[in-house]
């Protein structure tokens, strides 16, 4: 078994196929790598991040259990909150998945901008309620 130590690794001016194991990590263009996913299908490394996600409590006083990429939470009023992003997006056209308890929630794309984004949480008969366990992910472009 060899070990290299290094500090750099300077590649090469065009894509260059780098073998880890059996898997090919392929370098597309600046800021752009790829990976050899299932069977010979490549998967941009970029794209398949997540970008922002939260656990939190908006049950009696809202906080956060533990996140990334999230500057801070704003509990707007009952079961509205608003996520708001460290690291900016490109753009509003992201995705966010939401989960809670049993609880659905509600995005308004109006309300989604490049630093934040809104959710709702709603009971089986359609309030705004809070609950304790909730859960967010943000995929997209970071800016």
């Amino acid at each position: 078994m060899s070990t290299i130590v290094t500090d750099t690794i300077t590649g090469k001016s065009t894509a260059t196929t780098i073998t880890i194991g059996s898997t090919p990590v392929v370098s597309a263009s600046a800021n752009s790598m790829t990976i050899r996913g299932e069977g010979t299908a490549q998967t941009s490394i970029q794209q398949g991040l997540c970008k922002m996600w939260i656990n939190w409590n908006m049950g009696g006083t809202a906080g956060v259990y533990d996140s990334f990429n999230l500057s801070s939470l704003t509990d707007n009023a009952t079961g509205n909150a608003t996520l708001n992003i460290n690291n900016d997006m490109a753009n509003n056209d992201y995705s966010v998945v939401y989960s809670g308890n049993t609880y659905h929630f509600v995005g308004n794309n109006s309300n989604k901008a490049v630093g934040s984004c809104q959710v709702t949480i709603h009971d089986s008969s359609n309030n705004a309620t809070d609950v304790s366990q909730n859960d967010a992910q943000v995929n997209g472009d970071l800016a």
